[in-house]
This record gives structure tokens, sequence and C-alpha cells, in this order.
């Protein structure tokens, strides 16, 4: 039940219960509002990345009592939507500053395409090289299907036989880890 539609005795009851994690209420609260969250977050991103910032929305309320204890009453979808608006604009401008770096970092290439790369830098050994020292065995086939092979997320889910969500999430880890290692400096 919440808040919104919990009878006026139950109110404090049921915030106390939501600050305290109570399951019951967090499940009710997840089954209720998912898809009116989803619906305002998908008009600024993806389906997929939707869901993904939804999914992670949740994780905070179940593990942070901070998080949770931040909703004092009043509308609970209006408060989750903020906070998932929030999450998702955080996605996007994160999203504008690597589109920005690799805008600057290609330009850079570009200023030194005269002079030849380095064996060490030859595209070939940097991918070998991020998949023996970086790459977790758990997320290669996801880094082959998508990265490799360049399969659609729905193509590589149906390939690898997990969710595309599922799918997105570890795409999402192995997109961070590969940047990280191309921006390291022992790499250049």
């Amino acid at each position: 039940m919440t808040p919104d539609t919990a009878p006026p005795e139950a109110g404090p009851s049921w915030l106390d219960r939501f600050h305290a994690g109570d399951a019951e209420v967090l499940q009710a609260c997840y089954r209720e509002h998912f898809e009116g969250v989803l619906r305002v977050v998908s008009r600024l991103l993806p389906a997929v990345d939707a869901e993904t910032v939804i999914h992670d929305l949740f994780l905070r309320l179940l593990s942070s009592e901070e998080v949770r204890r931040s909703f004092q009453g009043g509308s609970l979808p209006a408060w989750l939507n903020t906070l998932a608006r929030n999450q998702a604009l955080d996605v996007l401008r994160r999203r504008q500053r690597e589109q920005e770096a690799l805008a600057r970092f290609a330009s850079e290439q570009d200023d030194t395409a005269t002079t030849p790369l380095e064996p060490a830098l030859d595209a070939e050994s940097l991918l070998e090289r991020f998949r023996r020292e970086r790459l977790p065995p758990k997320w290669a086939p996801v880094f082959e299907a998508r990265f490799i092979r360049q399969l659609s997320q729905r193509e590589a889910a149906q390939s690898l036989g997990i969710q595309r969500t599922t799918l997105a999430y570890q795409e999402l880890r192995v997109r961070h880890l590969l940047k990280k290692f191309l921006l390291s400096p022992e790499v250049r």
C-alpha cells in the first residue's frame, strides 16, 4: 500500500515500514510504481537504458536507508519520478561528456595522423591486451558479441541465451572497463 492509497491511520506505520526497508512495502512500491516511473524515464532514454536506471533506483531504495528516509511523505510517485528523472539526466550528462572526450580524442588523432603508429598501438594487440589484462571472463562473451562481432543487443542476447537487460548491464560494464583501459597512461 502506498501513502496515496493507505488509510490515514496507516500512514505513519507505512512510512515507518518504508524507512525501515520492510520487504513487503518495498515490493509493493516496485510493483505499483515501476510502469509509471518507466514512462517518465523513457522520455529521456531508450527503453533498455530506462529500465537500467529504474532498477538502479529501486536497488538504491533497497540498499540505502538514507535514500528511503529522504522520502518524508506526500506523493510517492512524484518522489520516485523525480529521483529517476535526475538519475536519467545524470546518465545523459555522462554520455555527453564521453562523446565530447571521444571527439577530442579523435581530433587529437587527426592531428597526429601523419606520424606512423607504433606497434604497441595496433588495434588488434590493444584488444588482446584488454582481454588479457582487464576483461573479466564472465563478460568476454558479451564483449565478443557486441564489440567484435557487432551484433545488435537483441541478436547478442539471443545468441548468448541471456536477457537483453542483463546484456545491456554487462555491456555498460565492459564499455566502462574499455574506456578506462584506452584512456589509461600506460596504453599510450
